[in-house]
């Protein structure tokens, strides 16, 4: 259980990272539908290589999407071995049919 704490807390970590590096990058211009004719060159990258936060947000991204997968699969396994599963006790079983009242006793 500390397990699964620990890693949704470094989960939540790194959503903070990526949304602080993607908000410090510096825009590349006119990228919306503003800019649709003719200057899709920009877009595609013939603008110079990837500075230091855009390789940080790649980097940032697969670590959540990798994560997302580990903290499902540890989720997984923590739910199989709760009691979920168990046998119930014999409060929570159901009553033998026996002992429910017939119509012509009530």
């Amino acid at each position: 259980m500390f397990l699964l704490s620990l890693l949704t807390s470094l989960y939540g970590f790194l959503c903070f990272l990526i949304i602080i590096t993607v908000l410090y990058q510096r825009g590349k211009g006119n990228m919306g539908l503003g800019n649709a004719g003719g200057g899709n060159q920009a877009l595609f990258g013939s603008s110079g290589g990837q500075d230091i936060f855009q390789k940080a947000t790649w980097v940032f991204c697969f670590l959540l999407l990798a994560g997302s997968l580990v903290l499902s699969v540890v989720k997984g396994k923590n739910s199989l071995s709760s009691s979920r599963f168990s046998t119930p006790s014999r409060s929570q079983q159901s009553m033998p049919l026996d002992d429910y009242p017939m119509s012509d006793e009530i």
